[in-house]
């Protein structure tokens, strides 16, 4: 496995160009198979994810090129609508095929999906959805089987804002016949680029970025080109960054609208920032100070994706921070890493008490997910001395070669590869 070998202690400076948006791209990739033809996507980076799902619509059938950050997708030659198991277990936002597929085919044949192991993620929500809009559903062992003559629209109310469910349900029900109203719908950017992305193929929804999303149903979707928006969980990482390392970056090609519970956060904890238009100057050349409180809710709340990178800069602050995880149970197995660094946390259930320390140091740790793996680069960048981050397959889901990216501001990162045995 690669592991990554940063020496610590330089602040980031410079400037950088933020990568399209993972969460949004997926979904939009799944949302391609509803439109026969050729569809060009602009703005997709290169990750471990996107592979994995381009690799499953090439097994069923697409043609698929990723060249620089340009995806160009054939349609015409899907042929079955069955998603491989082994595919499936790699990424668990394979589970948007479903809408898709199910509307193209009239019937699916998925698996459970895989991911980070993060708390539990049910996708009752997206099986919920897809009844109410006419799906019959079967599940055998892991194996889910939807067959629908002809989605038809309906109201549903999710029981939870979920953003897969929401994107789902979105996919299924652009073909369907007659009005869709999805209520307590998730809001997040990445759902307002999904709605943008079906209506430049003709479909009909209005609301998304709301709590209530129409959809008029349409007989046919037509090939577009279209380019993705900015990553934001990438742009916040690399903010906290360069304050955990008391640097100076500038963000180009960002979307600061979409971060303002970070930006409100950083600010709080003495981070001078400086927004103009899609440019983001962070620059911190003092101590952060703690925050006395952060909740992880739903968009526009705090993201739950930045949790455990706030956590290095608290880590760092002059005081004592509360940090509470209300999304993912799981989503604080970083501590233990950041402990080995010198870090002074305390957990409690699904809260972490966070007394801020004068300095953290270098050592080997492993990332247990993306955005915990994500942290621990972070905290080895700001550490003294050297950190190992191991694991490194989990940050290569979201960040596209973190170490290159990181490299131009100014970084001391390597990526080290193991020599295959002859």
């Amino acid at each position: 496995m690669d592991k990554l070998v940063i020496e610590g202690g330089k602040p980031l400076s410079g400037t950088i160009v933020i990568q399209g948006a993972k969460n949004a791209a997926l979904p939009i990739l799944a949302a391609s198979l509803l439109a026969e033809g050729t569809i060009t996507i602009d703005s997709v980076p290169h990750l471990l994810d996107i592979d994995v799902m381009l690799n499953i619509l090439r097994e069923l059938g697409c043609r698929a090129e990723h060249t620089g950050d340009t995806v160009v997708l054939d349609t015409t030659t899907l042929h079955t609508s069955h998603v491989p198991e082994t595919l499936m277990k790699q990424m668990r936002s394979s589970i948007f095929l479903m809408g898709p597929l199910l509307s193209r085919f009239g019937e699916t044949q998925v698996y459970l999906p895989g991911g980070c192991a993060i708390g539990e993620r049910k996708i009752d929500l997206h099986l919920e959805g897809l009844q109410a809009l006419g799906a019959d559903i079967e599940e055998i062992g892991n194996r889910i089987i939807c067959r629908a003559d002809k989605l038809q629209g309906a109201d549903i109310h999710l029981s939870f804002p979920s953003v897969g469910a929401t994107e789902n349900i979105m996919m299924a029900a652009v073909l369907a016949e007659g009005r869709t109203t999805l209520s307590n719908a998730a809001r997040e950017p990445e759902i307002q680029d999904l709605q943008r992305f079906l209506n430049a193929m003709g479909a009909k929804i209005m609301g998304a970025g709301t709590d209530t999303i129409t959809i008029e149903g349409v007989a046919k979707l037509t090939p577009c080109r279209y380019k993705v928006i900015p990553d934001r969980i990438v742009t916040g990482t690399i903010m906290v960054a360069a304050a955990a390392t008391r640097g100076v970056v500038t963000l180009q090609q960002a979307q600061p609208t979409h971060l303002s519970s970070l930006i409100h956060v950083l600010r709080r904890a003495g981070v001078q920032i400086i927004v103009d238009g899609d440019i983001i100057k962070v620059g911190s050349a003092t101590r952060p100070k703690a925050v006395e409180r952060i909740v992880t809710s739903p968009y526009p709340a705090f993201p739950t994706d930045l949790q455990s990178q706030v956590m290095v800069l608290l880590a760092l602050a002059d005081g004592v921070s509360i940090l509470k995880e209300t999304i993912f149970e799981g989503r604080l197995k970083h501590v233990d890493e950041l402990s080995r660094m010198g870090a002074d946390i305390r957990v409690d259930l699904n809260a972490a008490f966070i007394r801020g320390v004068p300095r953290l140091y270098g050592a080997t740790v492993e990332a247990t997910d993306l955005r915990a793996g994500a942290a621990l680069v972070i905290a080895g960048l700001a550490a003294q001395g050297r950190t190992v981050v191991e694991q490194v397959h989990h940050i290569d889901r979201g960040y596209d070669r973190i170490e290159t990216m990181l490299s131009r501001l100014g970084a001391r990162i390597s990526r080290y590869s193991p020599v295959p045995n002859n």
